[in-house]
């Protein structure tokens, strides 16, 4: 199937009453993972890479044209519903290399800015974007994170409603980023959500919402969170566990580095890292009610 715009995935998302899981890659194997998950749940699936750890020179010398290249092969061969988003960009000008080479939707990370500073940025985007049929997503509020096993909340800001609505209204974004409680890189324990806030946001916004950091998201709030307008739902940290996991023990074994490195076997450490993840992100697929919606 070839790729769709990521609106009408949401659309369908929103309609259907379930969330589409954007399970982040970072190279061949990890989109693989995701690629084949969604096939075996037969679920619609946002594949893409984020930049937020990556090395921005990487991302400039022609990283960003790599992963296009790479997204848009896998993209192409599966048969579910899929879209291809750059999520979290450094800078704007990597956001639109990556629609240049092919990504269906970006989010540009422009959290650092001062806040007019960030909107003017966004809406010139959204408008550059449009123009060339991609899809646009921003965040409005500061997720905290965790440094040293510790939630860092120091520059952590929650998303209020009616300043969603007037930046939704003022950018044209076509999906809403918020911060509800949900926490980035949080792996041993869960976040605690505020879902009247997030009802709220989904009331005045207007348009799709999304949570990142779902690695820490209860699965006991999740329902409430996508009858209040969450129609994504990102996952990067946990996944990137489960690979780790799975490639050491493959990596203990007294192979051969033929067999372990590349070589696509069952012994390669990428396989077994790839195999854990999939088990992951199936089991998500069916917590967001995004399994079986393929057909």
């Amino acid at each position: 199937m070839s790729l769709v715009p990521l609106a009408d995935l949401l659309a369908a998302a929103r309609a259907g009453g379930y969330a589409v899981g954007y399970f982040e890659a970072w190279g061949p194997y990890s989109l693989e993972a995701v690629a084949e998950a969604a096939e075996a749940e037969r679920a619609p699936v946002i594949l893409g890479f984020g930049c937020a750890m990556v090395d921005r020179n990487w991302l400039d010398a022609g990283g960003i044209d790599l992963w296009a290249g790479l997204g848009r092969h896998v993209a192409e061969r599966v048969t579910v519903p899929v879209s291809l988003l750059l999520n979290e960009t450094h800078t704007l000008d990597q956001a639109r290399r990556g629609i240049e080479q092919g990504f269906t939707a970006a989010m540009p990370d422009t959290g650092a800015l001062p806040a007019a500073r960030s909107r003017q940025l966004v809406e010139e985007f959204v408008r550059w974007a449009h123009a060339r049929g991609a899809w646009v997503e921003a965040e409005l509020g500061q997720l905290p994170g965790v440094e040293d096993g510790h939630i860092d909340r120091s520059h952590a800001t929650m998303t209020d409603p009616e300043e969603a609505a007037a930046y939704v209204a003022a950018t044209g974004v076509d999906c809403l980023a918020v911060s509800v409680g949900n926490v980035h890189l949080l792996e041993e324990t869960e976040a605690a959500l505020d879902l009247d806030r997030l009802a709220a946001i989904g009331q005045a916004a207007g348009v799709p919402l999304a949570l990142h950091g779902g690695t820490s998201l209860p699965r006991h709030a999740l329902p409430a969170a996508i009858s209040a307008g969450v129609a994504k739902i990102n996952v990067g940290t946990g996944l990137k566990r489960a690979f780790r996991d799975g490639a050491r023990e493959a990596l203990a074994l007294d192979l051969s580095p033929h067999d372990l490195l590349g070589s696509h076997k069952p012994s390669d450490a990428g396989v077994a890292g790839k195999e854990r993840m999939i088990a992951v992100v199936r089991d998500l697929m069916g917590v967001y009610g995004c399994a079986g919606r393929a057909d």
